[in-house]
């Protein structure tokens, strides 16, 4: 779907699916040629999807009480999720499913440390910030209000830090 400028008007939105919906969910949005992610090895209760804000309301719709969609803060307004973000998280959660750890909503204080691209081995090209947790180093990358997950330890020589 294009808009008046000739941009898609489709954007990613993050759903909390309640009573493990997920499946079917994912069932209709296929039915509907909705893009989806389902990052459910890691996140089961948690289902992306690229869509218009009107199809987007009306699956919420039909879902109430099921489903709820993230908001931006201190609005009623869904949060549209940046494509690159997205890409850079899909990526990340897809590349390294053994050794990823979900950290939980993405709060502030994963925001600290430098902001880093990996530079070679499995991550090669994501970004994201750098952590310490449980004494490793790792990338964490985020869907900023949505949710946080951290890869194994990263060596310092295959990180190069992004202004």
């Amino acid at each position: 779907m294009m808009n008046e400028d000739g941009g898609d008007k489709r954007h990613w939105y993050a759903l909390k699916v309640y009573y493990n919906r997920v499946q079917p969910l994912i069932a209709e949005c296929l039915g509907e040629g909705m893009e989806f992610f389902a990052p459910t090895d890691i996140i089961g209760s948690l289902l992306f999807v690229r869509c218009d804000d009107g199809s987007l309301s009306r699956l919420a719709e039909r879902h109430r009480g099921q489903v709820w969609v993230y908001r931006k803060a201190d609005s009623r307004e869904a949060a549209a999720i940046p494509d690159h973000e997205m890409e850079v998280f899909r990526f990340v959660v897809t590349a390294g499913r053994d050794g990823l750890e979900l950290i939980g909503d993405d709060r502030p204080e994963y925001h600290e440390g430098d902001r880093v691209v990996v530079t070679g081995g499995p991550f090669k090209g994501a970004e994201g910030h750098i952590k310490r947790i449980k004494r490793d180093r790792r990338l964490v990358v985020s869907i900023r209000g949505v949710v946080a997950v951290a890869t194994t330890y990263i060596h310092p020589s295959l990180l190069q830090r992004v202004e």
